[in-house]
């Protein structure tokens, strides 16, 4: 759990780093006379300033909830509830992360290359799709550990 919350962490970082840049040095650019930015009122710009929004935030909440993993204390009673939970949570806010860091690439490419970017634009969910299929098997096993039949609610054969 410790490696995992580790690996995410560097991950969520890199992605706060990126959406972070990407809010400030906007597509196309600012107006020199209002500082506006030129597509202010573009539709994908929009989509592209809210995308970029949600992956900052849904990154920034993984981290914070990997950073409660690595910083627990690691008693008996936090391994049956509040670290897979942080971890379902952590996890699940990453992969969103992903997918909506990948909307606003494909609405940054959109609006410079003035709808051009179809092939992209098509390939810009293989990352999402491959870091999903990497990271889905423990986030269902967190889940079912954590809210399915626990250790102690299974039916049990008898031994003898």
């Amino acid at each position: 759990m410790k490696e995992t919350a580790t690996s995410c962490t560097v991950v969520g970082a890199l992605i706060i780093t990126i959406m972070f840049a990407a809010a400030i040095t906007i597509p196309g650019g600012n107006d020199s006379n209002t500082g506006l930015p030129l597509f202010l009122n573009s539709k994908v710009f929009t989509l592209f300033i809210i995308y970029d929004a949600l992956s900052l935030l849904s990154s920034s909440t993984s981290i914070l909830m990997f950073l409660g993993i690595l910083t627990s204390r690691y008693a008996e009673e936090d391994f049956l509830e509040s670290l897979p939970k942080k971890m379902i949570i952590g996890l699940s806010t990453l992969i969103f992360s992903i997918a909506t860091m990948m909307i606003t690439f494909c609405a940054c490419l959109f609006i410079i290359l003035h709808g051009k970017s179809w092939m992209v634009i098509c390939l810009a969910g293989v990352p999402v799709a491959l870091f999903t299929l990497t990271q889905f098997r423990l986030l269902i096993d967190m889940f079912n550990s954590t809210y399915g039949s626990g250790i102690f609610d299974r039916n049990m054969d008898s031994w003898y």
